[in-house]
């Protein structure tokens, strides 16, 4: 099985920076999406940024100029820096993995998640 473990979370203040970081482990297809999303309390979870395996990334319109997220893909690492943070930042933010398996198609792993807190 896939397991993904998150880590860098934590409080930082508005206009502050912080590195999410996310390690995939296991039976991994060479074709897949890494990724990050986050959930509000009583929201669904939305699409913060995702990158291929080629490289190819994705961001939400609230996050584009601000976050990055990059991957290495030979050790299935995935990162999310995230500048000038908002406190409509704050949430939960989980790692995701998107493999396809032929004839079932998408599969998503997910981490447990990491708490980011924007305040002063």
């Amino acid at each position: 099985q896939v397991q993904l473990v998150e880590s860098g979370g934590g409080l930082v203040q508005p206009g502050g920076s912080l590195t999410l970081s996310c390690a995939a482990s296991g039976s991994i297809s060479r074709i897949n999406v890494m990724g990050w999303y986050r959930q509000l309390p009583g929201k669904q979870r939305e699409l913060v940024a995702t990158v291929t395996n080629g490289a190819n990334t994705n961001y939400a319109d609230s996050v584009k100029g601000r976050f990055n997220i990059s991957r290495d893909t030979d050790k299935n690492t995935v990162a999310l820096q995230m500048n000038n943070l908002k406190p409509e930042d704050t949430a939960v933010y989980y790692c995701n993995l998107r493999i396809w398996v032929p004839v079932l198609g998408a599969k998503d792993f997910w981490g447990k998640g990491t708490l980011v807190t924007v305040s002063s």
